[in-house]
């Protein structure tokens, strides 16, 4: 016999979420520089505004990444 057991998915508070941040601007094929994985968007925010303003590229591809776990309800 199996029972039921209510389970909820949850950001894992034990590991920092990741940011990135890539320069798919370019006309044949996209720039590539990229952010690296920083903790946190405004990080990356700031990569874009520096990488704009030394390339005048404005189109970028946005990451974020984060664990999660499963915890028991109740």
């Amino acid at each position: 016999m199996f029972r039921y057991v209510p389970y909820s998915i949850v950001q894992d508070a034990s590991a920092l979420p990741e940011y990135q941040a890539y320069c798919v601007s370019g006309a044949e094929e996209d720039c590539g520089a990229s952010s690296g994985p920083r903790q946190a968007p405004a990080e990356v925010e700031e990569w874009q505004r520096r990488h704009t303003q030394e390339t005048r590229h404005l189109r970028y591809r946005r990451s974020f990444a984060d664990y999660a776990v499963l915890e028991r309800q109740g």
